[in-house]
């Protein structure tokens, strides 16, 4: 069955870098994104986990935890990290699953359930639906997921203004209009009446349409 915003997240155990994972308990009551990759030593994988070490800081300030996944064993993991800071400059600071048994990654939709056999003899190109990313909330519900193709490398700035999004609207009954960024205007949702809106924000709001009314962003 296929996974879908607001489900619950799949739960599981599983060895990683910095030893076995549960995957809910391990979230705890914070955020996490779920990153894979379908084959160590793989050039544009490279370059994504050096720009989420980077970012970890970031992360880390949202309460956002990060795990990556590769169906590779975890002391190929180890070897490839090498490669990675001293090739992306960044080490990395995060667990990485080794999925030899392909579990987390049919668990996740990445491959079909009746998917037979383990890592071992698999391709690149035969693991190519093993690159997506999950959000997920502290409610343990799946707030996003994107899938990319092999030769085009994510935007791990976009996850971190999608995850800001998230965090605020979570909070606020507020949605955020397209290209937003932290700090810009945000948008009143239709449920909340002109009324509710004037006494919420008494610094007042901007009516463009009934249905599209602009606000400064709630601190």
């Amino acid at each position: 069955m296929s996974l879908r915003i607001n489900d619950i997240a799949p739960d599981f155990s599983a060895q990683t870098t910095q030893g076995i994972v549960n995957f809910h308990e391990w979230i705890g009551d914070g955020w996490a994104i779920l990153f894979s990759h379908p084959k160590d030593f793989t050039p544009v994988c490279t370059t994504e986990l050096g720009a989420v070490a980077h970012l970890k800081p970031e992360f880390d300030k949202r309460n956002c935890k990060v795990i990556g996944l590769s169906v590779d064993p975890v002391d190929n993991h180890d070897k490839w990290a090498q490669d990675i800071e001293e090739t992306q400059g960044a080490a990395v600071n995060f667990p990485m699953i080794g999925d030899t048994d392909l579990a987390v990654s049919k668990a996740y939709d990445m491959f079909p359930a009746d998917t037979s056999g383990g890592s071992e003899g698999r391709t690149a190109m035969t693991n190519a639906t093993v690159r997506s990313v999950f959000i997920i909330g502290p409610d343990k519900l799946i707030k996003l997921i994107l899938t990319y193709p092999m030769t085009t490398g994510r935007n791990f700035d976009e996850v971190l203004r999608v995850l800001d999004s998230m965090q605020l609207t979570a909070q606020h009954k507020v949605a955020t209009p397209v290209n937003w960024k932290d700090g810009e205007e945000v948008i009143i949702v239709p449920a909340v009446s002109d009324e509710e809106a004037e006494k919420k924000y008494p610094d007042g709001f901007r009516r463009v349409k009934p249905y599209l009314r602009y606000v400064a962003q709630p601190k």
